[in-house]
C-alpha cells in the first residue's frame, strides 16, 4: 500500500511553499535518513515578523520502502495538503514517516 507524503503546514499562517530540491525519482529504494526534497517557505505577505521572511526545509524519511511516485519537481508551488511522492512500504495505508528540520539556504537551487 502507498505511503503518501503531502505537504505539511510548517507554519500558522503558511498557505505554499516552493520545491527547491527532489532528490528521489519513481524506483528508488528510501531508507531512514534518505533525503526526499528540500522547499522553501515565504511568508513575506501574509505575517509581520521580525526574522527572514523565506525560511527553507529538508523533508527526509523515517519509513523504509521503494518511491511509487513523484509528483514535484524544482519550482513547483503546492498548497499544504498536496501530495508530493507516494512510497510502497509495509501493507498499511497511511501517511509518510518524515523528519523535518530547517536549513539554510543552496545557492545552486534555481
Amino acid at each position: 500500500m502507498p505511503l503518501s507524503l503531502t505537504l505539511p503546514r510548517l507554519n500558522a499562517y503558511m498557505t505554499t511553499a516552493v520545491i527547491r530540491a527532489v532528490y528521489v525519482r519513481e524506483g528508488e529504494r528510501v531508507t531512514p535518513g534518505a533525503k526526499l526534497l528540500d522547499l522553501s517557505v515565504d511568508l513575506s505577505a501574509s505575517a509581520p515578523h521580525d526574522c527572514p521572511a523565506i525560511s527553507y526545509y529538508r523533508i527526509a524519511s523515517r519509513d523504509r520502502g521503494w518511491v511509487r511516485s513523484v509528483a514535484v519537481a524544482p519550482g513547483d508551488e503546492r498548497a499544504v495538503g498536496d501530495e508530493l511522492l507516494a512510497l510502497a512500504g509495509d501493507s498499511s495505508e497511511r501517511p509518510a514517516r518524515t523528519t523535518i528540520a530547517g536549513i539554510l539556504y543552496q545557492p545552486d537551487w534555481p
